[in-house]
Order: C-alpha cells, then structure tokens, then sequence
C-alpha cells in the first residue's frame, strides 16, 4: 500500500486524539467517506468522516457587496472531523491506535479492499447474510447470521422507507442458509415472495439474479394459502375471549360466558362457536345472552378459533418459512394470535420440539407498544430478554421505534435503520443504538430510499450501506431507487 501513487487527500492539524482527529481537505474529500492514515506506531490506520464544513472570511456585509456588484476577495478552508476505525493487528483482531496520530500527516482515500479486510464484512460466505453494498463503494456488506438470531434484530423505517423490502432481502438470505423462519405478516406483504422478481440492470451491480422461493414458503392464513390458519378455542380463557368482542361493559358478560363454557366442559374438552351459541341459547334468553351470540357469530366468521388448531410442529418446518398472514383481521384478534403463536413457539423451542428459529414481527409497535397493553406485549418481552438462551430469534420491524417496549427494542443487538424523520423515533434510536454520532443520526433523516444504517456488536461503527434488489418479488408496494 505504501507505493499505491495516490494523491493524499487532507492533512492532520489541530488537537490529535488516537480515536478522532481533524483534517484540512484539499481534495475532493466529502462526509461519509473512508480514508487511511498512517499511524507512526501502528501503520495504516482505516477512518471515516464523520462530519465537513467550510471556514469563510465572508460576513454578511462583504455578502452584500458582492449583490451591489462589487468584486470581494474570499477566503475558504475545508476541514473535515475524521472517527478512528482501527487497524488490524498480527493476530488480524481490529485495534484502535493508543497513541496520537503525528500532525502533518496525510490523509489518503481508503481502497475497497482495505476498508474489505479492516471491517471483516465479505460476503458470499456460508453463515453470513449478503444484504447489500456499502454505500458508496463497490464492496459487499453481509452480516452474521448466528448473531443475528442469537442476539436479535430490528429493522426501522418511516413509512414507505422499505422496511418490508429489506426484512424480505434478510429472510431470501435465511432461506439460503437453511434457518427455519417464522414471519407474523399483520398485512400479507411477504406471501408474493414465492414468486420472482422482474430482472433489471440493478441486479448486474449487486451480482444478484431472479429466484422463486416457491418450495421453501408456506403460508397459514384464515381463508386461504397453503394451509389454514386456526387455533384452538378452548385455550382460549373466558376474559380473553370477552377482552376481544365489540362490548360496551365486558365485565358483565364474563359469569353467563364462563358458565356457559363450564358446562360443555363437562362433557367435551373441545368445543367451537356452535356449540357455545347453543349453550347459551339453553341457559338463558336475556339481552346479555343475546349480545354475546352475536359477538361470537362474528369471531366465528372470522376463521380462526375452532375445536382443533394447528399443532406447533404443523407450523414450524425445519429450514422453511412459515408466513402467518392476518390481513383483514382486527387488531384484538392480530393480539391475541401473535401471543398465542409466540408462546408456543417459545414453550416448544424450550423443550427442544422445533429446530432453532428466527420470528419475524411486522408492526411490532402494534404487539409490544411502549404505552398501554396489548395480549402479546409480555411474551414479546420475554422471547427478547430470554429466546437467546434456547435459539429463539427475533426479527422486530416497524415504522414507529419510539412506539415500541424499550425492553424489546434495546435487546436488539443488529439494527438496521433506513429513513426517519420523525423527532420522537430519532430520539428512540439514538438511545439504542451505540456509536452512532449526532452527525450520522442526522443523516438518518436524508436517507435515500434503498440505503440504510447497519449497527452490530461485530462492526466497529454504524455503516451505511445500498440494500441490494430482492430476488423475489416484492408485490408491488415499494418502489426501489436504481442507481
């Protein structure tokens, strides 16, 4: 490297620490950007600007001179704040330099393969996630997959950001590798991951080609797909049950349901809506009575609870993707069927009766909210603190990360941000996420659609990265900036 010919690119001044030091710009050096220093112990050195700003000696007088036609000398200088990333050592584990960098020394652009061997991200090995490129550069970026389903992940975005595009790109990379996937899918946006993508010239950059992931995909839903959607009626408790009926008063109608209930279970431990409705009909004819018929008419129509629902190992198949799809079904019922699923799930994960797996949860705002309660906020709590211990994956995905359990949100160990705008939710990742500088969280607001923060306990800082294209199609509903 020391006879690459290349034009340096800023000099050291100022006050020097061994983790963050200033530069002056001569070239066409820009934020963001990687760039190597030689350290005068330690040798080449990988960096990256943080932040660039322009010194003037123009005040708002010689401004106004300039609009009246007059000619005015002026005087800039660039500098640049440059983050120390580290260096590799003999034993090729990342170190930071323990003493000052030298002033006057200069500052290179860093090539691809140095940034490739400093951050230790090459893709295309087996265990590892190719989900993109790094920004700006010709280099692909992957991410463990044993840490991800190990310690969790998140991927956050605004609304129409593409949170959903590049959760997809992750399961096509989980698929690849054989990790069993569970997707709870509130709006039915993954089940067109069976077919393939349309072919585009963007594909040819990401070295990515069209794949229908057809034999690897299920999905459970209540009318249609591959196989239906159903739990048992009878694990249902008599409060939940009441908690997810359009009722004025729901205390009221619990005693004449539990008796209802009580009764058929003297005789069967299995029952369905029919057989509560007669039940019903049998003790009482009262207004209350009445009501609750026709509440549970409705929850009947809605295909889910029955007298016999899906066995867990029904559900989970090893090395394949189990889409729950519940479009269409009121938010109550989404609640109560993500914390029957998960508990499930966790319970037989527990005892070993499913392979590891990794549970992905769109709108997960919606089933472990920060403020309030919903059915599944406590075992969201649980598989986030716990599922690492038994090899129970989380995937949390959302438009709103100030929305979501603290809890669940901060035991997301690889996190992946894309387009946030909103105050609140900025504020939420700056919390949880570690390493991120104000300068890069403000970025975070500017992201071009397709780009996306990366923070992981196996990078020395955040990166951002181009999401590569999905192989399978993505239904329509995200739109994709070719480059």
């Amino acid at each position: 490297m020391e006879g690459v010919g290349v034009d340096p690119v800023g000099i050291l001044y100022g006050d020097i620490h061994p983790t963050v030091v200033n530069c002056s710009v001569s070239g066409k050096l820009r934020q963001g950007d990687y760039v190597r220093i030689k350290h005068h112990e330690d040798g080449w050195v990988l960096g990256k600007v943080d932040s660039i700003e322009a010194k003037t000696n123009l005040s708002i007088e010689k401004s106004y001179q300039i609009m009246e036609g007059n000619n005015v000398e002026i005087q800039q200088t660039i500098s640049a704040q440059i983050v120390i990333i580290g260096f590799l050592d003999q034993r090729k584990v990342l170190q930071y330099p323990r003493t000052p960098f030298l002033a006057g020394t200069p500052v290179y652009f860093a090539e691809d393969e140095f940034i490739s061997t400093t951050l230790n991200i090459s893709a295309g090995k087996r265990g590892r996630a190719y989900v993109g490129l790094i920004y700006g550069h010709n280099i692909p970026f992957s991410i463990d997959i044993n840490s991800m389903v190990q310690k969790h992940i998140s991927v956050m975005a605004k609304t129409g950001g593409g949170k959903s595009y590049l959760t997809g790109v992750i399961i096509e990379e989980l698929i690849k590798n054989d990790v069993t996937v569970v997707v709870i899918d509130p709006h039915g946006e993954y089940g067109s991951m069976k077919n393939k993508a349309s072919e585009s010239e963007d594909m040819k950059r990401f070295s990515i080609r069209p794949v229908s992931y057809s034999d690897r995909i299920i999905t459970f839903t209540p009318d249609h797909g591959d196989e239906k959607l159903t739990f048992t009626l009878s694990q249902i408790n008599v409060k939940e049950l009441v908690s997810i009926m359009n009722l004025s008063d729901p205390k009221s109608y619990v005693l004449p349901l539990r008796k209802a209930i009580d009764a058929i279970r003297l005789s069967s431990k299995d029952y369905d809506f029919d057989d509560v409705i007669k039940e019903l009909r049998r003790q009482d004819d009262s207004s209350l009575s009445q009501t609750l018929e026709k509440e549970l008419s409705y929850l009947k129509s809605l295909n889910v609870l029955g007298k016999r629902g899906l066995r867990v190992d029904e559900l989970v198949v090893k090395g394949k993707v189990s889409i729950i799809e519940m479009k269409g079904l009121p938010p109550d019922m989404q609640e109560l069927i993500v914390q029957r699923l998960l508990y499930a799930l966790f319970e037989a994960r527990k005892k070993e009766r499913i392979p590891p797996l990794l549970t992905v949860v769109e709108e997960a705002h919606n089933f472990a909210p920060q403020q309030g309660k919903a059915f599944s906020s406590k075992i969201m709590r649980t598989v986030a603190s716990e599922g690492r211990k038994f090899g129970f994956g989380l995937l949390v995905v959302s438009q709103r990360p100030a929305k979501i359990d603290k809890n669940v949100l901060s035991q997301c160990g690889t996190q992946l941000i894309l387009k946030v705008t909103n105050p609140n939710d900025l504020k939420a990742i700056g919390n949880s996420v570690e390493g991120l500088t104000s300068s890069s969280l403000d970025e975070i607001q500017r992201l071009p659609v397709g780009t996306a923060l990366v923070a992981s306990p196996e990078l020395p800082i955040p990166l951002f990265i181009e999401v590569r294209p999905r192989e399978t199609d993505d239904g329509g509903k995200n739109v994709r900036v070719v480059r």
